[in-house]
């Protein structure tokens, strides 16, 4: 009897380990989004870059264009926390004009991934975004509202590998 609740024990503290694992994700859930991408947004181009996850962060950027000028840079950093990843996004106008406060960014903490996909959602639950690889040489990124209490996405960014 003792060696079964003691079995039963150590199984439910690895399921416990497992699923709050699961729960907090890595970097590695996102890893699939290195490098270089390009796509079409609001009427001109907008390319994208990010730099494979090294130590607790992976870096990337866009770069949005209209009429072959520039109309917004964004930096995108995933930082890795205790928590799970998180998503810090600063905006900058042309010029390099940041468009939040000096010590300010949108933040996004991770929900949950799969297969070369992952959701965050914006600090005040506001937003949810999905990031997703669609077969070996597409990246989108899909912005989810909540609507009659459901949340519902579509593509915000769709992108091509730049080869």
């Amino acid at each position: 009897m003792k060696k079964t609740f003691l079995s039963l024990l150590f199984i439910l503290a690895l399921f416990a380990s497992i699923t709050t694992q699961a729960q907090t994700g890595s970097l590695s859930d996102v890893a699939f989004m290195e490098g270089r991408w390009r796509g079409t947004f609001n009427g001109g181009p907008i390319e994208a870059a990010w730099i494979a996850p090294v130590g607790d962060n992976l870096t990337g950027f866009m770069r949005m264009m209209k009429d072959n000028k520039v109309t917004m840079y964004e930096m995108l950093i995933f930082e890795q926390t205790e928590q799970g990843p998180i998503v810090l996004v600063k905006h900058f106008k042309p010029g390099l004009v940041g468009q939040e406060e000096k010590d300010k960014s949108d933040r996004y903490k991770f929900i949950e991934a799969g297969k070369e996909k992952a959701l965050f959602e914006k600090e005040d639950g506001s937003i949810r975004i999905i990031y997703e690889k669609r077969g070996k040489d597409q990246l989108a990124i899909q912005r989810g509202n909540q609507k009659d209490g459901k949340w519902t996405f579509a593509d915000l960014f769709v992108f091509n590998r730049v080869k």
